[in-house]
């Protein structure tokens, strides 16, 4: 009897992290497909895409993705993740989907708006499940080890454009198709598997069904009493929380940091190819170093985690956006190709951690009735360092001077990164200088989580 019940636990405990990872494994293929297809689209007659055109679709998806991420984070607060996630993926598969049908760089542009409307939400619900599922002190490591899964699915679009496109260039609308088959069985599986915030639904006045998914996962649940007040704040100033003298001055710091680091992700994955193409690589080249870039990022977050619930997130962001600087400027010199390989898949260590340990700042540092709100803003703003990374790239590719100067353009913005997590270390430890020497305080009442995330 004893047997069953650890191994019915271990299997309901799992399911969470699991469903939300392989949801990121899908935003993280559909999110990196168009830089795949990009030199196959830009070959393509039949379809009028152009460097600037095609900075203009991938704009316009990230632009999706910007308010997608705003919206989902501050509804999933409100009306709960589980079904806000569920629609979240419905929305950036079926208009995924749609993309292999259009016959036109204004049809694509519009459609991957739409399914970055989709995309955009994903995320933050999926770290903001996850953070409150995996429990106390494993925030960090919980969030990147999610975020493996984008970089999966950026291995996966690499290596099936290598063999879906190898054959012929026009075979490119397959990869939006094969992206979008398998919310088919992953929906159901949500359907039937995924729980809703156990401290959503206590504020929502359904105790019993939050007691019973607390007990099932092992969740502390708060007193009601401090639900209420605490959960009154989320649900009617959320905004306001979020600005109080607990969070204003950090979440700028984070909102910079989540730009910076958006900006290398999305600068990388949407132009990597096409700059290792003006660097005299083959297309097959350039495709692979775009699979070993994504490599490095899976390998570096399974141990960036596990740092940075050690050290903090903030601090381990902070050396990880100095890596990623040295990395990337060390690629603007011309290596043989093994030593090419080397470098970059070094780089995705650095570069896509970085992203993902400013998500875990974010996540570890609010509590759970903002942390929907925070997390959705962070992401939204961050978006704009998404945007901003394709329209770089493409001006420097328009420009024919991609191949050095963008490596050296990214690896200033990993400098600035570094330099706002540097900046929000200062602001925390005069924070809890303050608390030390007694300043009264007028805030909301902090809960022993927001305690334990000023600390870091």
């Amino acid at each position: 009897m004893t047997t069953t019940m650890s191994v019915g636990r271990v299997s309901a405990r799992t399911w969470v992290p699991l469903l939300c990872w392989i949801a990121v494994v899908l935003d993280g293929y559909d999110a990196v497909v168009l830089g795949a297809v990009l030199p196959s689209l830009l070959d393509d007659p039949a379809i009028d895409v152009t460097p600037a055109t095609a900075t203009g679709i991938a704009s316009a998806g990230l632009f999706g993705m910007m308010l997608g991420a705003m919206a989902m984070g501050f509804l999933t607060d409100r009306f709960g993740r589980r079904n806000l996630m569920m629609g979240s993926v419905l929305v950036f598969s079926v208009l995924t989907a749609a993309c292999a049908l259009a016959d036109s760089a204004t049809t694509l542009g519009i459609l991957r708006f739409f399914a970055g409307v989709g995309l955009g939400g994903c995320l933050p619900i999926a770290i903001a499940t996850v953070t409150e599922f995996s429990g106390r002190n494993r925030g960090a490591n919980s969030v990147t080890l999610l975020m493996t899964g984008y970089h999966v699915g950026a291995v996966l679009t690499a290596l099936l454009s290598i063999v879906v496109l190898a054959e012929s260039g026009t075979n490119w609308r397959l990869m939006f198709i094969l992206g979008a088959l398998p919310a088919l069985v992953l929906l159901p599986l949500m359907w039937a598997l995924l729980p809703d915030s156990p401290q959503y639904l206590q504020a929502r006045g359904r105790s019993e069904d939050a007691r019973r998914i607390a007990e099932k996962y092992h969740l502390p649940l708060a007193d009601p009493a401090t639900q209420d007040q605490t959960d009154n704040a989320g649900k009617t100033n959320s905004f306001r929380t979020l600005f109080s003298p607990e969070f204003r001055w950090t979440i700028p710091l984070m909102w910079i940091g989540a730009f910076m680091g958006l900006l290398l992700v999305y600068g990388l994955n949407t132009w990597l190819p096409q700059i290792m193409r003006a660097a005299d690589f083959d297309l097959g080249n350039a495709l692979g170093l775009l699979m070993v870039l994504n490599i490095g990022a899976v390998i570096g977050l399974l141990f960036a985690g596990r740092i940075a619930d050690a050290i903090s997130p903030r601090r381990a962001a902070f050396f990880w956006f100095l890596g990623s600087a040295l990395m990337l400027a060390l690629l603007a010199v011309r290596l043989p190709v093994f030593g090419t390989y080397a470098l970059v898949f070094i780089t995705g260590v650095f570069v896509f951690s970085a992203q993902n340990l400013v998500n875990a700042f974010v996540a570890t540092h609010h509590p759970a009735a903002i942390r929907g709100t925070a997390l959705g803003m962070a992401l939204g703003v961050g978006r704009l360092g998404a945007i901003s990374g394709p329209i770089i790239g493409g001006t420097l590719v328009t420009a024919g001077i991609a191949y050095p100067w963008g490596f050296y353009a990214f690896a200033a913005v990993g400098l600035l990164g570094a330099a706002a997590m540097a900046v929000a270390g200062g602001v925390l430890k005069m924070q809890n200088a303050n608390r030390q020497g007694g300043a009264p305080r007028t805030a909301a009442p902090a809960t022993a989580e927001s305690v334990d995330a000023a600390l870091r």
